[in-house]
């Protein structure tokens, strides 16, 4: 059993979907498909049930995924040391501006139990690029937020969350229990400065051209609302202060949060630490 057919099985046998396996993988279904069923004739067992609602676990295929996880596991741990003992075992990490996250509070205790020789180096960015400095070289891997262009880079997901608009409080919507974006329409919107990638801009503006300030970073962001009364919108769940509220928007696709890094990027220790993300994030 090869390595890379394992970490399909592991990525079908969590997502029991393969089209969301075969998108985790960035590979396309066909050839995932019959890579578990190549996996499954060789162990001479079926692994997993198919069905129109998608897939399930046999015993067999329990098992597997125990095992399976722990090579995988002790194979990332292998490169780690192979590149502690050459010297070369530094990564580093961007965050855009969202180290209070509590997926990268649980990365960071996970990754110094399990990796105590790499040194991390933390490289938090602003709302400006949501690449953190990817096609710079200034970061190993990021974990953002999507959407973005992809061009060039490996987009991993982690989590996808809903968001809401960030209003004051004494707003007359923030008593509402949710709002849809045309309940915005004729307000200012905090923006991002020009040359902002195109597909983050929109995005956050909700797919519309908008007015209003110009902001760089969450501060200043929260800073327009409360002095200002602008609009903009953040993830469900981050905690503000007392004088803002987040009501929930119904019309838009949630956040997604992502692990990224160069596409064809040979560091042996962005595997270990996007393998250790998706199970922090996944909580």
């Amino acid at each position: 059993m090869e390595l890379r057919t394992l970490r399909y099985f592991v990525a079908v046998a969590e997502e029991l979907h393969f089209g969301r396996a075969a998108a985790r993988l960035h590979m396309s279904q066909p050839p995932l498909s019959r890579a578990i069923k190549q996996l499954e004739s060789g162990l001479g067992t079926p692994l997993l049930r198919r069905s129109a609602a998608g897939v399930t676990l046999t015993p067999a295929g329990a098992t597997l995924l125990t095992e399976a996880r722990t090579l995988l596991a002790r194979a990332d741990r292998i490169r780690v040391r192979v590149a502690a003992a050459a010297g070369t075992a530094v990564l580093t990490v961007g965050l855009l501006g969202d180290s209070t996250d509590r997926g990268a509070q649980r990365l960071a205790a996970a990754y110094r139990l399990r990796h105590p020789d790499v040194e991390v180096r933390i490289r938090e960015t602003d709302l400006t690029d949501p690449t953190c400095g990817l096609r710079a070289g200034l970061v190993d891997v990021a974990l953002t937020r999507a959407p973005f262009d992809e061009t060039g880079l490996t987009v991993h997901k982690l989590r996808a969350d809903p968001v809401g608009a960030v209003l004051r409080a004494d707003d007359p919507l923030a008593r509402r229990d949710h709002l849809e974006l045309a309940d915005l329409a004729a307000r200012r919107w905090f923006r991002f400065p020009d040359g902002t990638d195109p597909l983050w801009l929109s995005y956050w503006n909700g797919g519309e051209p908008r007015e209003g300030p110009v902001v760089r970073g969450v501060q200043e962001c929260v800073q327009a609302v409360l002095w200002n009364g602008t609009v903009g919108m953040a993830p469900l769940g981050h905690e503000l202060s007392g004088e803002l509220a987040v009501v929930p928007l119904t019309d838009m696709e949630p956040s997604l949060v992502v692990a990224a890094w160069n596409e064809g990027d040979a560091n042996p220790l962005i595997r270990p630490f996007v393998r250790l993300a998706t199970a922090a994030y996944r909580h």
